[in-house]
């Protein structure tokens, strides 16, 4: 489930060798580079486990195995098919996602703690030729290549420091060969922010930048821009994390540490939102500890290979058990004991 466009190179016995054909016909090695395998396996043990104890409590326990969280979407998607006319609409939902923190260890935070993200597609219209005589045409390469230095002055020239957002370009296409000034350009843009103030302010400069920029180099027509994916930041409920840290503290003991925010997204509170309910997401350590102790020590941690990289290999164990005590006790924490 969501396994990403990434080559593993894990060197695992088990690492993924799978090739799919993306959206665009072309053939791409995909893995679990994000910990996807990790969550499901987690979710369907805990099921077990608290099945097994049903005699201990009551209520309504359902589990979700939300798919596309990486185009985050997926929680959308599963609203838009009728999931509430399908199963009961819960009074809280929780979430967890494997992190490359120490194995063992899990974070919580009540408030902020993961930004609202924001996708777009870019396609810049030019006219194409020959290379040899860029005269004659429109060159949409020059004009995305200064579109994408131009973004990078929203954060440092136009966000009021102190404030977090995040402007990046993952992807530009354009061409096939040295020697022929392409037709179209195309961008894929992606933004994180936490403040709505902000994300409407950069959301709205990308838009400006690049309608002036085409506008500067001569673009034959105005700008595509689309945008693809959006959702909300996570701001956990400050009463269920209350209750949450209490038992994880009990629990983990010194295994639970200190959570900040971050710039990573999620859209699973969608799931929360439309159901009128709170939720709260936590975050579980996957990195070995032996691993991540030497890398504390050498002042390294940042180095150690993390989500998306074809080298994130969380750990078995304890990162599993991890995983399901949490989910587990984070349930039983709600719901009524007999």
């Amino acid at each position: 489930m969501d396994a990403l466009p990434v080559e593993e190179n894990t060197g695992l016995s088990y690492a993924s060798t799978n090739v799919v054909k993306g959206e665009n016909g072309i053939s791409t090695p995909v893995a679990h580079a994000c910990g996807h395998d990790s969550h499901v396996t987690a979710l369907m043990a805990t099921s077990m486990v608290l099945h097994s104890a049903r005699d201990e409590w009551s209520g309504t326990l359902i589990c979700i195995f939300q798919p596309s969280e990486e185009h985050l979407n997926g929680a959308q998607a599963m609203l838009d098919d009728g999931l509430y006319d399908k199963i009961p609409k819960p009074d809280l939902v929780l979430a967890q996602h494997v992190m490359p923190m120490r194995a063992g260890t899990v974070s919580i935070r009540e408030g902020p703690f993961l930004t609202a993200a924001d996708t777009f597609d870019v396609r810049v219209f030019g006219r194409g030729g020959h290379g040899s005589s860029p005269h004659t045409t429109i060159d949409p390469i020059v004009i995305g290549a200064s579109i994408v230095m131009r973004l990078q002055t929203i954060v440092s020239r136009e966000v009021v420091p102190g404030e977090l957002a995040v402007v990046s370009c993952g992807s530009i296409n354009s061409g096939h060969t040295s020697n022929v000034i392409p037709d179209y350009l195309d961008l894929k843009l992606n933004v994180r922010t936490f403040n709505p103030e902000v994300r409407e302010k950069v959301c709205s400069a990308i838009h400006r930048i690049i309608e002036a920029e085409c506008e500067a180099g001569g673009a034959i027509e105005k700008p595509k821009i689309t945008r693809t994916y959006s959702c909300p930041a996570t701001v956990n409920d400050g009463e269920t994390v209350q209750v949450l840290r209490s038992t994880f503290k009990s629990f983990f003991k010194d295994r639970l540490v200190d959570a900040h925010d971050a710039s990573a997204s999620e859209d699973f509170s969608l799931l929360a939102k439309a159901a009128g309910s709170p939720y709260a997401m936590w975050m579980f350590g996957g990195i070995d500890e032996k691993v991540w102790d030497d890398a504390v020590t050498k002042g390294t941690v940042n180095e150690l290979p993390s989500n998306h990289s074809p080298f994130f290999a969380p750990v078995i164990e304890p990162t599993l058990e991890t995983g399901v005590d949490a989910l587990a006790l984070g349930a039983l924490s709600f719901l009524k004991r007999k």
